[in-house]
């Protein structure tokens, strides 16, 4: 059994390195082929190792029931790893189930790497996936971003800090918006000045700036919504006690404010991390929530 174990774990090594994709195994949680965000490199990279290259997992929807819709997926993490299984890949297998493409995001993360590092990933994947739209068969005009904990506070920041793109850029991905078209935050970090914000990840996403008040500011991210921000769907427990709930409510708060369609779903019971909470009957019901959210608003249907 350790022999086939070893053997089984070299062929994937091999398939990987000499493929640059992970081998389609449908028993695997690790069946997307891998998009490197800058092939030739990413910005402010520290070096070519694996952890400095931000990728994307295309989980891509079968082309007979595919909405045309699309997710890019930020795992939660503390700013200092990634939930890369349950709040990821699994998300990806979900959505696929569901007729939407989804991309997990694997972003730069502490210590090697702090703010902007994890912005510019996810505001990257999301140009990526909309400039290649025709590519992948999606609509470019519903693509979303998703996040949790951590990995929430990231998608947040995208949805607040976006731009449409530099038109005279040489990289024609560069050229493109990065503009979510809505947004789903799963217990996310949200303040990052408030007795409810959780230090870790602030510490571990700004570093040796964790005292700039300034930036503190622009990345608590309920201070940044307005008119612009994209709808969303936001879900939390009140027995979250590492991320608290009023991180939720600030940002729906705020949505509310700017007139962004929104909803909000605060369950009584639940601990930190739950991602699609498959084992628990009550909070197992949400993505069913959120799925009537996205066909509210026709992300579910064809185009």
């Amino acid at each position: 059994m350790l022999i086939l174990c070893r053997a089984t774990l070299l062929a994937t090594v091999l398939a990987v390195a000499l493929t640059g994709q992970q081998p389609k195994n449908p028993a695997s949680p690790l069946i997307g082929p891998i998009e490197n965000l800058w092939p030739e490199g990413a910005p402010l990279a520290h070096g070519e190792d694996a952890i400095d290259q931000p990728n994307l997992s295309l989980y891509l929807a079968a082309a007979e029931h595919a909405t045309g819709a699309a997710i890019v997926v930020c795992p939660g993490g503390g700013y200092g790893g990634l939930a890369t299984t349950h709040e990821g890949h699994d998300v990806g297998v979900f959505f696929n189930q569901h007729g939407i493409s989804a991309f997990i995001l694997t972003y730069r993360f502490a210590p090697q790497y702090h703010h902007p590092c994890p912005l510019l990933d996810v505001q990257r994947a999301l140009r990526m996936v909309r400039a290649r739209a025709q590519q992948w068969q999606i609509d470019p005009a519903r693509i979303g971003v998703m996040g949790f904990s951590a990995g929430g506070h990231l998608a947040s920041t995208a949805l607040t800090h976006f731009d449409a793109g530099r038109k005279d850029a040489d990289d024609p991905i560069e050229r493109v918006s990065c503009r979510p078209d809505f947004g789903i935050l799963v217990y996310p970090v949200i303040a990052l000045d408030q007795p409810y914000t959780h230090q870790g990840s602030k510490h571990n996403l700004l570093g040796e700036r964790v005292n700039d008040a300034a930036l503190v500011a622009e990345l608590s991210t309920a201070q940044q919504v307005t008119a612009q921000t994209p709808p969303c769907f936001l879900v939390h427990t009140s027995g979250d006690t590492v991320v608290p709930p009023e991180n939720s409510i600030d940002f729906y708060l705020a949505l509310q404010r700017a007139k962004v369609p929104a909803e909000l779903h605060v369950y009584e019971r639940g601990q930190h991390g739950f991602g699609l909470a498959p084992k628990d009957p009550v909070l197992a019901t949400w993505p069913e929530h959120l799925l009537a959210w996205l066909r509210v608003r026709g992300l579910l249907q064809k185009n």
